[in-house]
């Protein structure tokens, strides 16, 4: 049995997370890390009662054999704890966003010449991962395209990885588009902003969301809206439990749900 501990533990990702490892037969909750919540009952943050407390450090993965770290932080606190599992043999499965692409570079390498592996994904929803292939599918058929994303308001990056891993398959699909057509911004930054192959990708933040995106493609007397809605945090534990469970026969980095779906 795959035994996992949890960065971030105390958040609402990390609380959800948590949840669904105790909850899974296939894997053991064996360790919670949140600094901001130490020395707090599981239980007390909602947690089916798993006899397990909040440590303040890593240390804990280690002093319970844990196998998989998942990390649901920030990008700040998750460099450090990806850092933290190359050096102590840990395989990671991390749903946080905000790494730039010469950071991946970095992380493969890192990975390639450590024990551990990593599944690193900007969006754990099996739905938006087939968004996200739809989208690539019909890029080569339409000329013009926007992205529209849409998150809670504690989202503190923008836009969001899962919109620009879109623009970039998108981009990566077709070289075909057409020239953005607006001469005159009124207000800067109506446009949004500019993606991979001058792809458009708007931001919004609101409370009361947790994570949408659209994704909409035209061409001469058509288009075509592709959209994925999370209505709760629980749409991305089925791929965090996937990924935990596939991470240990990934060598390196993966990144991306996709391969560990087969697409």
């Amino acid at each position: 049995m795959t035994r996992v501990g949890v960065f971030g533990a105390g958040g609402r990702m990390g609380r959800t997370v948590c949840a669904a490892i105790a909850a899974e037969p296939a894997v053991e909750l064996v360790a919670a890390v949140d600094p901001y919540h130490a020395g707090i009952d599981l239980h007390q943050l909602g947690i089916p009662d798993t006899g397990l407390q909040v440590a303040g450090s890593a240390d804990a993965l280690v002093d319970a054999n844990a196998d998989v770290a998942v990390d649901f932080t920030v990008v700040d606190a998750a460099r450090k704890n990806l850092d933290w599992c190359a050096d102590h043999g840990v395989h990671a499965v991390v749903g946080t966003t905000g790494f730039g692409a010469d950071e991946l570079d970095a992380l493969r390498i890192r990975f390639e010449a450590s024990k551990a592996n990593a599944v690193l994904a900007p969006n754990f929803s099996i739905g938006a991962v087939l968004m996200m292939r739809f989208a690539e599918l019909a890029a080569p058929f339409f000329d013009s395209a926007e992205i529209i994303e849409l998150h809670h308001d504690e989202k503190v990056d923008a836009p969001s990885g899962t919109a620009l891993l879109t623009a970039q398959r998108m981009a990566a699909a077709s070289s075909e588009w057409a020239p953005d057509p607006t001469r005159q911004v009124v207000l800067e930054g109506a446009r949004g902003g500019e993606g991979p192959a001058g792809i458009r990708v708007h931001s919004l933040r609101l409370r009361g969301l947790v994570a949408h995106q659209e994704v909409l493609l035209g061409a001469a007397g058509q288009t075509l809206t592709i959209r994925h809605d999370s209505l709760d945090r629980s749409s991305f534990m089925p791929g965090v439990v996937l990924a935990v469970r596939a991470v240990a026969d990934r060598p390196g980095l993966t990144v991306g749900l996709d391969p560990l779906l087969g697409l």
